[in-house]
């Protein structure tokens, strides 16, 4: 039997205490589940912690009743759109150095999701391009350098 990720969601924040309205998206091998609520600060947490253990539960949770599932994006209000916006427009900004100085540019380490936004934002960029060094590999880390 497999488990609907939106009931499931609905479900497990139900049992937390949230009153909360779930509209769900499908693309591809993608569910993504947009929660909407009066405590979405609640849901969100400190620099999204909450959401992303929601999300890692419920991802969990599917996967173990069926290894078919597909991968399930949970959302807050657009949280995350609005999280990826801010981190490209502060990455742009970062360019703008590289671009004039032709010197590389280590940001801050990032999680996986946040890395692919970046390295996306400047995959059509004829100027500047992102690197992972492999020595720092367990630090998760993104160079921004000339495009070579």
């Amino acid at each position: 039997m497999n488990l609907d990720p939106r009931e499931t969601l609905e479900t497990m924040l139900g049992l937390l205490g949230f009153y909360c309205q779930v509209e769900e998206t499908r693309e591809e091998s993608c569910v993504t589940l947009q929660v909407y609520s009066a405590e979405k600060e609640r849901l969100i947490g400190p620099e999204g912690r909450v959401l992303e253990d929601l999300q890692s539960l419920l991802n969990r949770m599917l996967f173990a009743r069926s290894k078919d599932a597909p991968k399930v994006q949970v959302d807050v209000e657009h949280y995350r759109a609005m999280q990826a916006d801010g981190l490209v427009r502060r990455v742009m900004e970062l360019a703008e150095s590289v671009r004039a100085t032709g010197r590389s540019l280590q940001l801050d380490p990032m999680n996986a999701y946040e890395r692919r936004i970046v390295h996306n934002a400047f995959a059509q960029d004829s100027e500047v391009e992102t690197w992972s060094p492999q020595e720092h590999s367990r630090l998760k880390r993104l160079v921004l350098r000339r495009r070579r």
